[in-house]
């Protein structure tokens, strides 16, 4: 997905919480945003994909803070809630049901101004909600015939009801072999593949790195090993926003996107009402 005109106020808006996150330094503040100002024209153009240039233009502003990981605090408060919550749910044997709560976990996102501590409430009563799109029948019988399956997860908390719908996909389809992705290193609140491992991925899927810390799966970015994998995978689950920014051009038929859309360009790109969630190939 190339970018829309809103994004770059959306990175702008995204810098000035991680400056904030990053130091309570009023002269710190100014300096990072002055940074910005400065670095900004050399990351976005017309032919931007969001996920990708606002991605490198956080990194480069974590250098400058010396701040790797500023969204910690927040990913640790995020993913301690779902633990709970996924916990409190226990085990979902209904595919439709497990698949709705991972994309209900797509709400726990900093990106948008998400509150933690409402994740309980909104999940539960996502959970219960129609999508707006719905090819989840598609998508159970290709992973039938699939032997690989490839899920590219998306923010930290949230990977906690991906794990819910992975162990019910184990479940119905025990000769699958499963494969969950992560970021290679903190980027915003994303999950990375030490997030996948401490809730205990391992011990039902093969748990992988992108082999880059930029939001969403950049192909162009990726590992030889990665793309080795996405290459040979039959089915391919994408979690979030970000990973329909990076590869929704690829107009992949093996790729199902789960995702929310919690802003006017998704929404816009996709041709739903804001708000929407789905589960949809986009070919």
């Amino acid at each position: 997905m190339k970018i829309h005109y809103e994004c770059i106020t959306c990175a702008v808006n995204q810098v000035q919480k991680i400056v904030e996150m990053s130091t309570s330094n009023l002269e710190k503040r100014r300096e990072a945003m002055v940074f910005l100002a400065k670095q900004i024209g050399e990351f976005f153009n017309e032919d931007s994909v969001p996920a990708t240039d606002g991605g490198m233009l956080f990194l480069e502003l974590y250098k400058f803070l010396g701040n790797d990981d500023p969204f910690k605090e927040y990913k640790r408060r995020s993913s301690e809630l779902a633990r709970k919550v996924a916990k409190d749910i226990g085990t979902v044997d209904d595919f439709k049901t497990a698949m709705r709560l991972a994309i209900a976990g797509n709400v726990i996102d900093f990106a948008v101004g998400y509150d933690p501590e409402k994740i309980e409430e909104d999940i539960l009563r996502m959970a219960g909600e129609e999508l707006y799109i719905d090819e989840s029948d598609v998508l159970f019988r290709e992973l039938e015939k699939a032997r690989v399956l490839l899920y590219l997860v998306d923010n930290c908390g949230e990977i906690y009801f991906d794990r819910l719908f992975i162990e019910t996909i184990k479940r119905l389809f025990p000769g699958l072999e499963v494969y969950v992705a992560a970021k290679e290193g903190p980027i915003i609140n994303d999950a990375t593949v030490e997030d996948l491992l401490e809730a205990g991925f391992d011990r039902f899927s093969h748990v992988i790195s992108t082999g880059s810390r930029l939001p969403g799966t950049p192909l162009e970015y990726a590992s030889e090993n990665f793309i080795e994998l996405f290459k040979r995978a039959d089915v391919i689950i994408a979690k979030g926003q970000a990973n329909f920014e990076t590869l929704s051009e690829l107009r992949d038929s093996r790729i199902f996107f789960l995702l929310k859309a919690k802003c006017s360009p998704i929404a816009r790109e996709l041709n739903v009402p804001k708000g929407s969630a789905m589960c949809i190939r986009w070919l």
